[in-house]
């Protein structure tokens, strides 16, 4: 399998950051590409009569901010890295993340996962189980034998 395109989904949760060094390690060791993405999740579509400039506004900040997080949060990682793009999304995650991969033609995607079940499962899902279809998924699940 060749990897060119590498793809880093994160939440900026705990999870999220113990797995980005497996996705620069990746990246580093075929020499590929990577993408750092976070996706801010929509849950509001603007409804006939609703002004959307007040959403557009509070989106247009909250993708500055995250950017601005996606550069600073995963700095000392990045240190000697050079092949890489920070990219902000926004919409439901599984299907932004979906399809930048397929747009973008990314050859695999590296994401943390809290390992959730039950109720907490119901109500808040998992992104990294709804990525079928995708190109191939790295799954790292979060706990104590990550941990340092």
């Amino acid at each position: 399998m060749e990897i060119k395109k590498i793809l880093f989904a994160t939440d900026f949760s705990e999870g999220s950051l113990d797995s980005l060094p497996y996705a620069v390690d990746f990246a580093k060791r075929y020499g590929a590409k990577l993408y750092l993405i976070h996706v801010i999740y929509d849950v509001v579509k603007p409804q006939a009569g609703m002004c959307a400039c007040s959403l557009d506004e509070m989106h247009k900040e909250m993708q500055k901010d995250a950017k601005v997080q996606l550069e600073k949060t995963f700095i000392d990682e990045m240190r000697g890295f050079k092949d890489i793009e920070h990219v902000v999304l926004t919409g439901v995650p599984y299907q932004e993340i979906a399809r930048f991969a397929k747009d973008e033609k990314i050859d695999l995607i590296v994401i943390g996962t809290h390992g959730r079940t039950g109720l907490d499962r119901m109500l808040f899902g998992s992104t990294q189980n709804r990525l079928y279809g995708t190109p191939p998924v790295l799954s790292l699940l979060y706990g104590r034998s990550m941990r340092k």
